[in-house]
């Protein structure tokens, strides 16, 4: 194969493209405006892939049969403009990898909020089944990467629009759609009906064949659906009591009605066999539940990967419980929605830390849960004015704080035995901390330090 293959981007989904392009007998060529980080350098150059970083070498790049483009590289970028121009195929690194997959099952989760959660645990509930499943995508490994090493029967995928945006042929075997909100309008001309035909982009390719899963629930998906014939065997979810659908809430069960392929099962699963907490939880549960049922898994299996699921770090993770206030971790809640779904979630009187730098977040889908649940407010940031200015009439208790230490100290002296401490910002980190996880880390460590401090008081 003398194809020239150029890859633009050199991050985790660029440097498994090119790995995957040399082993598949391509002329390899990787090119990043930026600088590579020296890891991916390092395999770049133990594989003997050609690179350049710090800029674009158009005589390198437009001689390419075919671009493997990065998610982080807008289609209006001049770059990609031109190539189009030329006639020259552009196409995100899942597709590249997708066409090299032959006999493996693909299960493919998007959704504006709540993939990530859903890719684990349907990771999870694969791999304790016994599964020889891989997790990547949006999460972890790419999955051109993964493919490279061909040791998979299985392959769990976290997309983004932006990778739906670079398919042509990719076709899951379950696509799962979890919900739209607006988010990342700027890659969309800040129009929410391109962003919307971008996500439904996973079930283009689908056939009565295949599964998709969807949250009834979700308006925008709900409308779409509406207005479109999708070839696809289709699994509805709600968080209400409604039996017409495939999964649905209902006495504090997960009830299923599966059908797919001539087979048929009804189960009921208690919440209390689930490891997750908050409704949204709840609807990632079902989604998992009915991708592992696609794929097989026998329900004593799902119910023993459902009950012994861990949640990734920073995604309403319990931290610790002291003097019988529980710490709750959500520091991934950088926007309204995702607050709104952890507000709704947590049991008890909230001590709510928030705060960051503020996205112009629109604060009254908040206000029933905040009346009803929020005791207090700790606003851990340089700039509290949008929180303030607007809670500052809603709650009877707020104050400011610079660190997470500060926020930690002054919600244990305003908890009582029952309350919840909940981190979930609703905001960027960039002020304070380098990022959300550092964010998490810090507000951890205090907890930390301040159950220690506690403990030698009782000595």
């Amino acid at each position: 194969m003398n194809e020239r293959i150029v890859i633009l981007g050199g991050g985790e989904s660029g440097v498994g493209a090119a790995l995957l392009a040399q082993q598949k007998g391509y002329e390899v060529f990787l090119s990043d405006g930026a600088s590579l980080a020296p890891e991916r350098k390092r395999v770049l150059k133990t594989q003997r892939i050609d690179f350049e970083e710090g800029g674009h070498s158009e005589e390198l790049i437009m001689n390419a049969t075919l671009i493997v483009k990065s998610p982080g590289i807008p289609d209006s970028a001049p770059l990609i403009q031109q190539l189009v121009a030329k006639d020259i195929p552009v196409i995100s690194e899942i597709e590249f990898a997708y066409r090299f997959i032959d006999k493996s099952k693909v299960i493919a989760i998007t959704g504006t909020n709540g993939k990530t959660t859903t890719s684990l645990l349907t990771y999870h509930l694969l791999k304790t089944a016994g599964y020889k499943v891989a997790l990547g995508g949006n999460v972890g490994r790419s999955l051109a990467g993964l493919v490279a090493e061909g040791e998979f029967h299985y392959y769990v995928v976290e997309v983004s629009s932006f990778q739906l945006d670079g398919i042509a042929n990719f076709r899951p075997d379950v696509a799962v759609l979890l919900n739209i909100t607006p988010d990342h309008l700027d890659r969309y001309d800040y129009n929410f009906n391109k962003y919307v035909t971008s996500k439904f982009r996973i079930i283009e390719n689908l056939t009565n064949e295949h599964a998709f899963i969807y949250c009834a629930d979700s308006e925008p998906v709900s409308e779409e659906i509406s207005r479109r014939k999708i070839e696809a065997t289709m699994f509805a979810m709600t968080t209400s009591n409604n039996d017409k659908l495939s999964a649905y809430l209902k006495d504090e069960h997960l009830i299923f009605n599966y059908q797919f392929k001539k087979d048929e099962r009804h189960y009921q699963i208690p919440l209390s066999e689930i490891s997750l907490i908050g409704k949204h939880n709840m609807v990632n549960s079902m989604a998992a539940v009915l991708s592992a049922l696609c794929m097989e898994v026998p329900i004593e299996k799902v119910l023993k990967g459902l009950k012994n699921f861990k949640n990734a770090p920073h995604r309403l993770e319990f931290v610790k419980e002291i003097d019988g206030v529980a710490y709750i971790n959500d520091s991934k809640a950088t926007n309204v929605d995702s607050v709104y779904y952890a507000l709704d979630g947590v049991k008890g009187n909230i001590i709510w830390i928030a705060g960051g730098i503020d996205k112009g977040n629109d604060y009254a889908q908040l206000d029933e849960l905040v009346h009803d649940k929020v005791k207090a407010l700790i606003c851990m940031g340089k700039d509290n004015q949008a929180l303030t200015g607007y809670f500052g009439s809603k709650i009877d208790q707020i104050t400011e704080v610079d660190s997470a230490k500060k926020a930690v100290e002054k919600a244990q002296e305003w908890a009582e035995e029952g309350d919840v401490v909940l981190l979930s910002p609703a905001c960027a980190s960039f002020d304070l901390f380098n990022n959300y996880e550092d964010r998490g880390d810090k507000f951890k460590r205090a907890i930390s330090k301040l159950s220690k401090k506690l403990k030698l008081k009782e000595a």
